[in-house]
């Protein structure tokens, strides 16, 4: 994982990532002063380490002279573009434009001096300085996108009408031999105050847009049967769970891999972290779903079956609570109140995973990094809605009038394949938690409160059996933090 942090823990911003030679490159923002975008290079796409910084604001009197914003980086021709996003001191940073820089080596960059940039909207279709309610100027969030021997830019823009706070929409510039042609929206849902961080992307015969939104720090989805025509959204159309933010894709081989950084304890301003990726993938229908990175499996150090997991312990000591150790098979429950079902993690980082059945009604789901005291994460299945949610709960001792830490991280729904059983993912990495259910990634968030040594089950007035039951282990996540010297392209 990565941070990017230094004096401050959430100065990573706006990611892209683009993969050249076996190499990940990452680019981002730097918060709060946004006055460089960093450079960060990766041979797994997990673990990172800075290189040179990649651009930085101009000199005053230059059109990006205030601040920089998100980027996207492609490869062209042999060379590499980035689309970058540009605040100026004399608008008081409230107009953003595009500009783009030049690069051989994804290394040292050259701003464009044509007079093409940097691009700002026109009184058409977007709003501009003078046509702006909001009294601020999207035009940003670049994201370059190929199609049929003609070359597009993404843009968070705004519609030129209807309400103020629902203008938000994704704009389309068409860049044909140095000419731009500013095209109506490719999406205005009449929703978003604005869509950030656009891409578009083709899979399985369609073609998806995402965007990140503001108002409930989600990624949602849109959908289409041709690039420029009318998107669609689904009765479900939140890609990533509340946290994540700044989705951007990039093909690695036949993956098409999602990135995007968290933010931990739900809040904006605080730490800030580029998670593992996802791979993208569809249903029957069309529907886009979350699959886990395909490299957890290289990583993977040792394997124990169920019945080498060691022995099954309680932490509350109910007396309603019963549970049973047959080959292959762990029954437990418990009729009134709380059980937790625990083994001893043999190593920090490891992927869980299992078959669950469920008896009758009641509360259950998985715990993991619990105490001797069951402080920990629980993470519940409610098989009757298709709900899960990590909550951290436990004891806390910084504050003797609410001693008691209870707070729900994530929640997001799923789809029983059967009405009593479901298979679990559950992958811990360093402060990376990811669960997938029935194949598909649910949750996907960083926390830090907890780092027990117990994982297992918990009950309340009900009874589970787990089945199948594989651990893996992982080794500990690199340290992003390293001299210059160990960073190489």
């Amino acid at each position: 994982m990565y941070s990017g942090s230094g004096f401050s823990d959430w100065e990573i911003g706006d990611i892209t990532v683009i993969i050249h030679k076996g190499v990940y490159h990452l680019f981002h923002l730097i918060i709060p002063n946004h006055d460089y975008i960093a450079h960060a290079i990766s041979t797994d796409g997990i673990s990172w380490k800075r290189t040179n910084n990649a651009l930085f604001v101009g000199h005053p009197g230059e059109w990006d002279d205030d601040m920089l914003w998100t980027m996207h980086v492609v490869e062209k021709a042999g060379r590499f573009e980035m689309y970058y996003t540009g605040l100026q001191r004399k608008d008081r940073g409230i107009v953003s434009r595009v500009g783009l820089a030049i690069s051989d080596d994804l290394l040292t960059w050259t701003k464009e001096q044509k007079d093409l940039y940097p691009i700002e909207p026109k009184g058409i279709y977007y709003e501009t300085q003078e046509q702006n309610p909001r009294k601020w100027l999207s035009f940003r969030d670049p994201f370059q996108f190929d199609h049929k021997g003609d070359s597009y830019l993404l843009i968070a823009a705004r519609a030129l009408h209807g309400p103020v706070s629902r203008r938000g929409c994704v704009g389309i510039v068409k860049i044909t031999n140095d000419v731009l042609q500013l095209m109506p929206p490719l999406l205005y849902p009449f929703v978003y105050d604005d869509i950030e961080c656009p891409c578009v992307f083709e899979l399985n015969g369609r073609f998806y847009l995402l965007g990140s939104i503001r108002e409930d720090i989600k990624v949602r989805y849109w959908f289409a049967p041709g690039f420029l025509e009318e998107y669609h959204s689904f009765h479900e159309d939140v890609l990533l769970p509340p946290g994540n933010y700044a989705a951007r894709t990039v093909q690695d081989g036949p993956h098409l891999l999602v990135y995007n950084f968290f933010y931990a304890y739900g809040q904006i301003n605080a730490l800030r972290v580029l998670p593992p990726p996802k791979q993208l993938s569809t249903d029957e229908r069309g529907r886009l779903l979350l699959k886990s990175y395909y490299r957890w499996e290289e990583m993977i150090t040792h394997t124990a079956t169920q019945d080498d997991m060691g022995q099954c312990t309680t932490r509350f000591d109910n007396p309603s609570a019963f549970f049973s150790q047959e080959k292959g098979k762990l029954t437990c429950g418990s009729r009134s109140g709380y059980e937790l079902f625990c083994f001893e993690k043999p190593a920090a980082c490891f992927i869980w995973e299992g078959i669950l059945t469920v008896e009758g009604m009641g509360k259950l789901g998985l715990v993991c990094d619990a105490d001797g005291d069951g402080n920990g994460y629980f993470i519940s299945f409610d098989i009757a809605y298709g709900e899960t949610t990590i909550r951290s709960w436990g004891f806390n001792p910084l504050d003797n009038k609410q001693n008691f830490i209870f707070n729900d991280i994530q929640t997001a729904l799923f789809h029983m394949k059967s009405e009593s059983s479901l298979h679990f993912r559950l992958i811990r990495y360093g402060n990376y938690i990811e669960l997938s259910v029935n194949g598909v990634v649910k949750l996907t968030l960083m926390d830090y409160t907890f780092t027990g040594k117990g994982f297992g089950l918990y009950t309340a007035s009900s009874v589970i059996s787990l089945q199948g039951s594989l651990l893996h282990r992982l080794p500990d996540p690199e340290e992003e933090y390293a001299s210059p010297e160990e960073t190489h392209v």
